[in-house]
């Protein structure tokens, strides 16, 4: 119990502490030994109440020395979770709890909403001990904090503790792995995809961050959204540039959905990390969907997925990196610039009035073995887009090389003809592209130019062939 009698306010308390004290099997009352007043209160009032109440078992005394700022009596670590489970219940983004948003967060974690009057309560409590605790329409930041400061000093440490077991934290004040990644099962030659509760929560967290409702996220509402976890999950990916953006690099909704669609099928981990991060409520594997064996779907015929991968081959400079670009409406570049990293862009297209997405990987000539060869990642790929430059005399004899080297004829496939607005040369192979691909059965190249914008609708035709292999 604490002596200073400051937070013996209502009867209701009063009764509260008379119940507890006649349980009690030994009391102990905190005293602050710089302030002579508590003290004082001791033999004055706390012992002589005591006795009052018939109660006879051992009172321990402790003196402490008074805080200024409550906060003090959390670990920093705990701190830093209570910010972020603050701006998790922060739904409007105002840095303030309103009632609405107090009673969501007394629900989540107790399963009991609170009445006005103790709404009101809590937030006279705060304000009389943490000035910039409370604001116009709730508790700040720093009156949420004071809050569980509190309820530690008066010993209520399982209230705390309660709360950011609700949010996921472990005894060691990190998020706990099981909550972070639960296990999904994923058979062999099945996709990970968002659910329809994916894309709608991933949707609603946009349309929260845009505070300038100019329809994209620029690098500040990023941060802001990304600020409950350890950070934006793309920063070494090239991003914004691997999506749909504005003129001034801004992500767009489309971007946005396309950006997340792409990191759910080539790491479906770091989806469900984001989606526990960034506050996704109940078991966040909903928010995914496992899709069926690509050898069943082949079967039939026809795909039932949404999201499909392309690996992007091709001699150096036969302009992969144009068209990858072009796919994400970048601008197109004269200047040569080989790539040194993985590059994959992502965006949606759309196929007989259904939203699907296609995911384009570039692959450098130093990874090609490792694609071509590995079965695994072969299977996870739904069709290869082998590129050559139609006025490069070599670069179709490095595409034919690749597919006599390898075996992925059962592979679907589709050849690209670039750089169509300069002149054609014949290529030094024994046989030319149009009978070459015609000899295998595949149809005969896409010339396209990316500079001039003639892309023989090249991006429709790649995702019609991964869903109609």
């Amino acid at each position: 119990m604490d002596s200073s009698g400051k937070h013996k306010t209502r009867p209701e308390d009063r009764e509260q502490t008379e119940a507890e004290i006649r349980k009690a099997h030994v009391i102990c009352i905190v005293y602050a030994i710089d302030d002579s007043n508590t003290f004082n209160r001791l033999s004055l009032y706390w012992l002589p109440y005591i006795r009052s109440l018939g109660v006879n078992v051992p009172v321990v005394l402790v003196g402490f020395t008074q805080i200024n700022n409550t906060i003090s009596v959390l670990k920093p670590q705990c701190v830093e979770a209570l910010k972020r489970i603050f701006k998790l219940c922060d739904t409007d983004k105002d840095n303030i709890l309103n009632d609405n948003e107090l009673n969501e967060f007394q629900r989540k974690c107790f399963n009991a909403p609170l009445q006005p009057q103790e709404l009101d309560g809590v937030k006279e409590v705060v304000r009389e001990h943490e000035p910039s605790g409370v604001g116009v329409t709730g508790l700040t930041e720093a009156g949420f904090i004071f809050l569980h400061s509190l309820f530690i000093q008066r010993g209520r440490l399982e209230t705390t503790w309660t709360v950011l077991r609700k949010f996921g934290y472990g005894d060691d004040l990190d998020l706990r792995e099981d909550f972070l990644l639960p296990f999904l099962e994923v058979p062999l030659e099945c996709s990970v995809e968002l659910s329809p509760l994916g894309y709608q929560f991933f949707t609603e967290l946009f349309q929260i961050f845009d505070k300038d409702k100019d329809g994209a996220l620029n690098r500040l509402e990023l941060d802001s959204l990304f600020s409950t976890s350890p950070g934006n999950p793309w920063a070494n990916t090239g991003f914004p540039h691997t999506t749909i953006t504005t003129e001034t690099g801004s992500v767009t909704l489309q971007g946005w959905l396309a950006q997340w669609s792409m990191t759910t099928l080539l790491d479906y981990k770091t989806t469900l990390k984001y989606l526990a991060y960034l506050g996704f409520e109940g078991d966040t594997r909903t928010a995914l969907k496992v899709t069926k064996p690509k050898r069943v779907d082949r079967k039939k015929g026809k795909i039932q997925r949404n999201v499909f991968s392309c690996y992007v081959f091709g001699a150096p400079g036969s302009g992969k990196t144009s068209l990858l670009k072009a796919f994400v409406h970048k601008p197109f570049s004269e200047k040569y610039t080989p790539t040194t990293e993985p590059f994959q862009v992502v965006n949606s297209v759309e196929m007989k009035g259904a939203e699907k997405y296609l995911v384009m990987q570039e692959v450098e000539p130093n990874q090609v073995s490792e694609i071509l060869s590995n079965k695994k990642k072969l299977d996870q790929c739904d069709l290869l887009c082998f590129v050559y430059d139609t006025s490069d005399a070599n670069s179709f004899g490095f595409v034919a090389a690749l597919r006599e080297k390898y075996k992925i004829d059962h592979i679907p496939t589709v050849l690209v003809a670039t750089k169509c607005e300069l002149d054609l040369v014949t290529q030094r192979h024994e046989v030319q592209p149009d009978i070459y691909c015609r000899s295998l059965g595949l149809a005969v190249p896409l010339s396209v130019s990316v500079k001039e914008n003639q892309m023989a609708d090249l991006y429709h035709i790649l995702t019609g062939v991964a869903m109609n292999p």
